[in-house]
């Protein structure tokens, strides 16, 4: 396995296409896995403010608090809040869960709704570079 890139501008380009993978799940049967792309979009960004930063690895997490903590940055409320529940959302994704349930969680409006607030969240992200 090769080492993580410590180019920050490598791990946005990434972030951005986790989204546009993202984009392209909303569109099929298991459109539910786009959320799990959103929250990996996020991390990675985080990750990449995280090396622009700290001039170190980031720590091996999929806690996008923990990120926000370690580079001292406080979101907007409403960023905040997405990312509050996109920490929670991407678990019942990652791990395995009930399918059918899962599938009846995730509506289509809430994905939606969730990669139109990623994007939104990593621009504010990029602005902070």
């Amino acid at each position: 396995m090769s080492p993580l890139s410590t180019d920050p501008e490598e791990w946005l380009l990434q972030a951005e296409q986790d989204i546009k993978t993202a984009e392209h799940l909303l569109k099929g049967e298991t459109r539910f896995y786009a959320v799990f792309f959103c929250h990996l979009a996020i991390e990675k960004a985080l990750k990449g403010l995280y090396f622009k930063r700290l001039q170190a690895t980031p720590p091996k997490t999929h806690n996008l608090f923990y990120l926000l903590e370690k580079i001292a940055e406080k979101p907007a409320e409403d960023i905040a809040r997405f990312i509050m529940k996109i920490n929670e959302a991407h678990l019942i994704t990652r791990y395995p869960e009930d399918y059918n349930r899962i599938k009846q969680e995730f509506s289509s409006e809430f994905i939606s709704s969730a990669l139109a607030k990623s994007k939104e969240t990593i621009e504010w992200i990029k602005s902070k570079f």
